[in-house]
């Protein structure tokens, strides 16, 4: 099943975790520690309500300095409202990942998350496409996630891997599946942070 059709399929958990893990393995490019999504992650295992699920999205967008001014931002990178962005790979990654914190819905409804959850997949193999030191050949984004995968570099092979695994342990395990699901989130946080940091030191 693709990607797409994984998302189409998910219920409210599993949508809010989609959408979390993808935020949560970009958090290295907000300047955010390991532990500051984890408030958000135990309010789905709690069956937290709404209330308390934005009360932890405030303190989160607090955290990394995400209160919503980046949530109207449509423009590229460089142009109004995009702060002091220069327009680089890691720029338009960043910009990419506090608008995916930024449309993080406050009520968390079965249709305000399926269309964050949808918004984070996308953002989230974009990034990992901006970052991958190996090109990412043929296809958009979009064919990716339906499932047309011939070329991948191998970043983007692997976040479309874990979004995929997230979704399916989410399916088939219901509330059992957001620990493995933490946990797959947590090796791309790590591997995504090694790739920045990488980065970082070749402009150094």
């Amino acid at each position: 099943m693709s990607l797409v059709e994984l998302i189409g399929q998910a219920d409210e958990r599993g949508l809010a975790a989609s959408g979390l893990a993808c935020l949560d393995r970009c958090v290295p490019l907000l300047g955010g520690d390991d532990e500051v999504l984890r408030p958000l992650w135990a309010g789905l295992a709690d069956d937290a309500g709404a209330e308390e699920w934005a009360e932890r999205l405030e303190q989160v967008r607090g955290k990394l300095g995400g209160d919503g001014e980046f949530g109207a931002t449509d423009g590229e990178p460089g142009q109004a409202g995009t702060g002091d962005l220069s327009g680089s790979a890691e720029d338009e990654a960043v910009l990419l990942a506090r608008r995916m914190l930024a449309a993080a819905p406050e009520q968390p409804s079965d249709g305000a998350l399926r269309v964050w959850a949808d918004a984070c997949s996308v953002a989230a193999l974009r990034i990992h496409r901006l970052l991958d030191p190996l090109k990412d050949v043929g296809d958009s984004v979009d064919a990716r996630r339906e499932g047309r995968t011939e070329g991948m570099s191998p970043l983007v092979a692997a976040e479309l891997r874990r979004q995929i695994t997230v979704l399916e342990l989410l399916a088939g395990h219901g509330q059992a599946g957001l620990r493995p699901a933490l946990e797959v989130s947590t090796e791309g946080r790590r591997v995504l942070r090694a790739v920045v940091s990488r980065r970082s030191r070749r402009r150094g």
